[in-house]
């Protein structure tokens, strides 16, 4: 590689970062056991600390989790978890009080599969290269798209978003989505049916606000116009023509946004009354 390529591989594009998923849940008690207990990541202490919503801590990322119907991501969320194997002991205690529900898990070659009491799926892998200097974190989000959908969520990244997006061969095609460091956004194209978009989002900060809101304000695909330091659009669209690709609503934010850089608490879900451990009651992430 040359100096201009080594350059170049140090370019993450203008999204910033993705900092976090949203999906809907009908029952907090349940997310409680699944996100928190199960997965063990952290309930926020600071925001959002009712009934009516939760955002679980997953190093610099969340979840968000209101109660209102359940969404269901097509596709499935990675995360990166320092311990598999105290993930699987938690994930076998939480096994029976969500009997009845989706939930289900499993020990594959390179990662731990779980599906929540709804349907969403995640990939939970150890740290490694592929994911730079994360120990826990969301550091991607993959989406179903139909059969040649993949170029053009590819184009519409790279010309309206200004992030370089780009096409790869991986057991079909799949629009790869920088996303910050060490984080993308897949979309993979697919032959099977997929659900009718449900109202899932994303939130990403980009540093270049302006020329992605006035490409979109023009077509017509702005869904909320600016407001405290962000603006929201729903539909993916190929800009050579027209015609749209996927559904995904994208929370974004300039880095002017009040939220930005906010350090967000984790726990060690290790510590346990039976072996606790004094000074390590915080994870560092």
């Amino acid at each position: 590689m040359g100096s201009n390529g080594a350059a170049v591989a140090e370019d993450i594009g203008n999204i910033v970062s993705l900092e976090h998923v949203n999906v809907t849940v009908p029952d907090q008690a349940q997310a409680t056991l699944f996100y928190i207990v199960g997965l063990g990541l952290t309930r926020d202490p600071y925001m959002m600390v009712g009934l009516d919503n939760m955002w679980a801590n997953a190093g610099e990322q969340q979840f968000h989790l209101p109660t209102r119907g359940t969404q269901v991501i097509p596709g499935h969320i990675g995360l990166v978890m320092p311990d598999l194997d105290a993930l699987k002991q938690r994930l076998q205690r939480i096994e029976k009080p969500l009997a009845g529900t989706r939930f289900a898990w499993s020990a594959e070659a390179d990662h731990v599969a779980a599906t929540c009491p709804w349907g969403n799926r995640f990939r939970i892998h150890a740290p490694g290269e592929a994911f730079g200097p994360m120990q826990l974190g969301i550091p991607y989000v993959e989406f179903l798209v139909r059969p040649g959908a993949a170029a053009g969520v590819a184009r519409f990244y790279q010309e309206i978003m200004r992030v370089p997006a780009t096409l790869r061969q991986d057991g079909g095609v799949v629009a790869i989505v920088p996303a910050g460091r060490g984080q993308v956004l897949r979309f993979r194209e697919t032959a099977e049916p997929i659900p009718p978009y449900d109202g899932h989002h994303i939130a990403v900060y980009i540093a270049n606000f302006s020329s992605p809101y006035a490409a979109l304000e023009e077509r017509g695909l702005v869904t909320e116009e600016l407001r405290n330091h962000q603006f929201r659009f729903q539909k993916i669209v190929d800009p050579a023509t027209g015609e749209t690709c996927t559904e995904l609503e994208h929370e974004v934010r300039s880095l002017q946004h009040p939220l930005h850089g906010r350090a967000f608490v984790n726990r060690n879900p290790a510590q346990l009354i039976t072996s606790y451990r004094r000074g390590q009651d915080a994870l560092p992430v």
